[in-house]
Order: structure tokens, then C-alpha cells, then sequence
């Protein structure tokens, strides 16, 4: 059985090469090209949207078509594809995937992991270990509600003009927030797949330490946890909020990873937030 998933995963090259998961790119549409997200640094891509000044380049999604050639590729002799994506509640790229796989002749089963980044990491990575050891397929998509259920995804931004610029807030609110140096915090809802407000905070140390009271809350302080810090261009924040979770959660595993530019234009560099998982849902 081959993995399917998109950009928005967060996958680090390393887990492609190791788990042979195959990526349907979304991409960055810039003023003067598009740019597929697999194809430009985190850094690189920063750097170029701080130049950007009051612009920002839009986002697009793998069209049908592009899905339906990834899975004629993919798909091997009588082999079924599972193919995990973004959450319905915020991207078409499902829907997209969906038209492919009904106009395909391969067994495809196609899976909306309700969340992103780090949260829709831990279904692919759960799903390609399956897969290679065997495990059928339909034991795989029952497991994945199990993660889905237990997986918390939060993050708080350093400023709101780039939800600004972007259209997702509008100007009044961003300068409003500006005025008074908010920081939301924000988390992915598991009813929905959405975004929903945390809380709002002063300072970004405040909001960080409400992403670490939000996590203790809903784990406690004992279980065994994996935790996967992420960032856009914000590595000393992503650092204290590592060691800040390590204080407080009984952590198994912790990475410091990094967020997709195509998740990263609507953010900016001044992102930082977790995604987190009991160990036991993972090894099960």
C-alpha cells in the first residue's frame, strides 16, 4: 500500500526518503511565478515575503489533475493507495484528491486527518509504519480516528498583519490587535477541523506559557508524550517553548521542526506552536 499526503503535512525530507510517503505539492503563487512549496526553503521563502511589503503571495492546491498523474505513478500492480490530506475545514486539497481518486481505476481510499503541520504528521507517519508492516488497511484508517482524537495542534503568532494582508482577519481587527500587542492563541478543532480561539495574550512569553497550560490540561503532567515543536522563522522562541513543555509533560520524544512556506504565507516568520500526541496512540 503507498501513502499519499500533501505540503501541508510537514513532512521533513528525511521521513519521505525513510517511509517512501509521495507528496501532492500545493503551492505559492508570487507576482512574477508559482513555486511549488517542496521546491523553496522555509528561509528562503521568509526572507523573500518580508520583501513583499504590504503584498503577500497567495496559495494554491493541487488540481485534480495533478492528483489523478500522482496516483497513476504511484499506484503499483493491484496495489491500494491511502492518500491523507489537510483538514476539509480548511483547504480544497481534499476535494481535489477525491475527483482523482473517483475517476481512477486503482483502489484509493482518500482520508481528511481534520488538522495540518505537525497533527497531520503523525497520521502519515502512523499510517506508512502500518503499511509496511503489513497492517490492512481498513485496522489503519480505524487507528488514524484514535490519533486524530488524541492530537492537539496550538500555536500563537507574533504579529497579525500578515492574517492582514492575507484576508483571513480584517484591517481593523489586525490593528486593533496591533494597538493592544495581541497574541492569540489559536488550536486546530477536532469537531470541525477548524480554527478556534485558546485565548489572547500581551506578550509572546504569556501565550506560550497558555499553549503549555492548554497542553497540561488536556494531557496532565504523567502520559508519556511525543511533542513536535514547529516554527516558521522563530528558532529561540520554538526553543523556549520546547523547554518550557519539557518542564511540564512527561515528554517520550520532542522535535523542533519547521512549517511549510505554504502554511507560513498566511502567518509570517513570527510563528511558533505544537503538535502533540500521547506516545501510546502513536505505537499502537
Amino acid at each position: 500500500m503507498k501513502i499519499v499526503t500533501d505540503s501541508a503535512a510537514d513532512l521533513p525530507p528525511q521521513d519521505v526518503q525513510d517511509l517512501d510517503v509521495t507528496i501532492a505539492p500545493q503551492f505559492i503563487q508570487f507576482p512574477e511565478g508559482e513555486v511549488s512549496a517542496e521546491d523553496i526553503t522555509p528561509d528562503d521563502f521568509y526572507d523573500r515575503l518580508k520583501g513583499m511589503v504590504p503584498d503577500v503571495p497567495t496559495t494554491a492546491m493541487p488540481s485534480p489533475g495533478m492528483f489523478s498523474e500522482i496516483y497513476e505513478q504511484t499506484a503499483g500492480p493491484d496495489e491500494d493507495i491511502l492518500s491523507l490530506h489537510i483538514s476539509s475545514g480548511l483547504s480544497g486539497t481534499i476535494d481535489a484528491a477525491r475527483i482523482a481518486a473517483e475517476q481512477s481505476s486503482a483502489p484509493i481510499e482518500i482520508v481528511d486527518t481534520m488538522t495540518l503541520s505537525g497533527g497531520e504528521r503523525f497520521q502519515v507517519l502512523y499510517a506508512a509504519q502500518a503499511a509496511k508492516a503489513g497492517v490492512a488497511k481498513d485496522k489503519i484508517i480505524e487507528h488514524l480516528k484514535n490519533i486524530r482524537g488524541a492530537t492537539e495542534v496550538v500555536y500563537t503568532l507574533e504579529t497579525l498583519e500578515y492574517l492582514q494582508r492575507g484576508g483571513r482577519i480584517g484591517r481593523v481587527q489586525a490593528m486593533a490587535g496591533a494597538l493592544l500587542n495581541l497574541k492569540p492563541v489559536i488550536k486546530v478543532d477536532k469537531a470541525d477541523g477548524k480554527y478556534s480561539t485558546v485565548g489572547k495574550d500581551r506578550t509572546l512569553r504569556k501565550a506560550m506559557s497558555r499553549i503549555v497550560a492548554h497542553l497540561t490540561e488536556t494531557y496532565g503532567t504523567q502520559q508519556p508524550m511525543w511533542v513536535t515543536v514547529l516554527h516558521g522563522q522563530f528558532s529561540e522562541k520554538a526553543d523556549i517553548l520546547a523547554n518550557m513543555i519539557q518542564d511540564k509533560l512527561q515528554i517520550d520524544k520532542m522535535e523542533v521542526l519547521r512549517i511549510s512556506p505554504v502554511l507560513g504565507v498566511h502567518t509570517g516568520p513570527g510563528i511558533v506552536g505544537v503538535a502533540t500526541v500521547p506516545m501510546e496512540v502513536m505505537s499502537n
